[in-house]
């Protein structure tokens, strides 16, 4: 069965131009990982300003987003750069498709 993963980044203000080249390429990333179905990121836009990313991405099986969350592409992604530029936690949340 297929699982969706919710991913919602708060980032900081200050961060959000830096921020949003690195989410493109995030994303890219994951679209050529084995299982992966499809994606979108949605950035929030009331109120104005706020910096705020949905992503959404749909796997094929719970062990294809784990590979790819625990890879190390995404990791030096993540580890690297997005995650100090974010204003509080990063709620990852796998349902069932």
């Amino acid at each position: 069965m297929a699982v969706q993963v919710l991913i919602r980044r708060k980032i900081m203000e200050t961060k959000a131009k830096e921020v949003s080249p690195l989410i493109v390429k995030l994303r890219s990333l994951a679209t050529i990982q084995p299982g992966y179905i499809c994606g979108e990121t949605l950035n929030c836009i009331d109120p104005p300003g706020r910096s705020e990313y949905l992503v959404r991405s749909t796997w094929h099986t719970v062990e294809d987003w784990k590979k790819w969350l625990h890879s190390k592409e995404r990791s030096n992604i993540i580890e690297g750069a997005i995650r100090k530029c974010l204003s509080g936690s990063e709620p990852v949340e796998p349902v069932l498709a």
